[in-house]
């Protein structure tokens, strides 16, 4: 079993920058993979970023060349550098885990956290 808490959100300018941080406790050996996706009013959930054991990563379009995923694994923490924030960014970001194990897979999430971009 995994836990994560999320931190980091808050209200910051057009332009701006925040780094959100995600904390994994338990059997934290059990991680593959983890991911940053994000949940804005009205609109379904979608990957922003995902990073491997390795350090591979991905990004969605619209936040690539703004956002940097990483994963420090001494510290079981993953973290979304978040820069020139625009107001569409605005929107509640949960962190993700992925453990595989023989023909099943288990899927871990945060509580989320609110990012809001606004003047």
């Amino acid at each position: 079993q995994v836990q994560l808490v999320e931190s980091g959100g808050g209200l910051v300018q057009p332009g701006g920058s925040l780094r959100l941080s995600c904390a994994a406790s338990g059997s934290i050996f059990s991680i593959n993979r983890m991911e940053w996706h994000r949940q804005a009013p009205g609109k379904q959930r979608e990957l922003v970023a995902g990073i491997t054991r390795g350090g591979i990563t991905n990004y969605a379009d619209s936040v690539k060349g703004r956002f940097t995923i990483s994963r420090d694994n001494d510290k079981n923490t993953a973290y979304l550098q978040m820069n020139s924030l625009k107001s569409e960014d605005t929107a509640v970001y949960y962190c993700k885990a992925t453990h595989y194990s023989g023909s099943s897979y288990f899927l871990y999430w945060g509580q989320g956290t609110q990012v809001t971009v606004s003047a």
